[in-house]
């Protein structure tokens, strides 16, 4: 019952006229400038103050690591003499954004790379954070906030989450920025579009053109277009005009299915060509039951006498109850799913008839299976 309400509200949903109007969106939904983006960042360090709950003796990547650290501090140990397990290796991400000045402040993520357990109550030591270009832009420190835990006493384990990994919000403090370049050396600054659409690419090219000037912007590429700028034009009022332009994107026709939610989601004017669907099935199950046949002797007496075992085998045929046949005309997916539905045809059952129109020719969109 559950399902088939599910596939009614689908099939309003997908009906719905208003659905199939594209309403204007800003332009910086769309898409971003050439060159304005985030950056990754990554390092290697350790984290202390462990509840014995970090990496084994058996890792000696933390060992040594942590022998280095206590060398630079002044103390100067064995790696064989160090046995804690209140430190733990440790990879630090964070995502430095294109705007970030010098002193900003940014939030990390800390994961275990060896064998601990949990990194609740752990502080990350200074942990220099690295570009692809290998030149460090921040450097972390702080405590973690673990949203999970694992505790274990004889042989009883209770976990929540996962506690091998945590944040640290504003961990990091920025000691490089990053050059963002919007402007090439022709004077153009290009806009990329996030969906690659050609009728929208050319929607956007005629607004800017109509705010900023006749021949200002060309769509060059389904997901590209150029933005000439004047030289004396300040860049970050131009900028903040173009973002601030509305268009009307172009359809995009697709299907998207999600096979493990039993989720259908598209535009209700998707068509479909005149099809004849045969929807049913018939269930097979063949149930084995294995007994023992156990004979009453005293062990030791008779020493070839066996136990038996009889195996009885149940097949039941169950044919589908909610098959139907049904001829459509030219019409779109809204209308189709609300035909189906009509006829008690649950979701799962539509996303297979959905992927066989595909496969037959049928389905003038494009189909995308999560």
């Amino acid at each position: 019952m559950k399902r088939l309400i599910t596939a009614a509200l689908l099939c309003t949903v997908l009906a719905s006229p208003a659905v199939a109007v594209a309403q204007e969106v800003p332009l910086k939904a769309l898409g971003r400038f050439d060159g304005w983006r985030e950056n990754a960042l990554v390092g290697y360090g350790l984290v202390t103050g462990l509840s014995g709950s970090g990496d084994s003796r058996n890792s000696a990547v933390t060992r040594q690591a942590l022998r280095n650290v206590l060398s630079r501090l002044g103390a100067n140990v064995l790696p064989e003499d160090i046995s804690s397990r209140n430190v733990a290796a440790v990879i630090v991400t964070a995502r430095l954004p294109a705007s970030a000045n010098v002193g900003d402040r940014i939030d990390v993520t800390v994961s275990s790379v060896g064998d601990a357990r949990s990194l609740a109550g752990g502080t990350l030591l200074l942990t220099s954070l690295s570009g692809a270009d290998q030149q460090v832009y921040a450097l972390a420190q702080g405590s973690l906030v673990v949203g999970g835990h694992q505790f274990e006493a004889q042989l009883n384990l209770s976990q929540r989450n996962y506690p091998t990994t945590g944040r640290i919000a504003e961990g990091a403090t920025i000691e490089r920025s990053v050059d963002a370049r919007l402007v090439n050396g022709r004077g153009e600054i290009a806009f990329l579009l996030a969906e690659p659409d050609f009728g929208t690419a050319q929607a956007i090219a005629r607004t800017i053109d109509a705010r900023l000037g006749a021949g200002a912007a060309t769509a060059t590429d389904a997901d590209r277009v150029t933005i000439r700028v004047a030289q004396d034009a300040p860049l970050a009022e131009v900028v903040s005009t173009i973002e601030a332009l509305s268009v009307r994107p172009g359809r995009q026709y697709r299907v998207v299915v999600n096979e493990r939610t039993g989720t259908v989601v598209s535009g209700a004017d998707v068509k479909i060509s005149p099809v004849a669907i045969s929807q049913g099935d018939i269930r097979v199950t063949v149930e084995t039951r294995n007994e023992g046949s156990q004979p009453s002797y005293v062990s030791g007496y008779a020493t070839d006498i066996a136990s038996l075992v009889i195996s009885n085998t149940k097949l039941e045929v169950e044919e589908g109850r909610n098959d139907a046949t049904v001829r459509y005309g030219t019409t779109t997916i809204g209308d189709l799913v609300q035909g189906l539905t009509a006829l008690r045809v649950d979701t799962r059952r539509i996303i297979s008839v959905l992927q066989a129109l595909k496969t037959a020719g049928a389905l003038h969109a494009e189909l995308v299976v999560q």
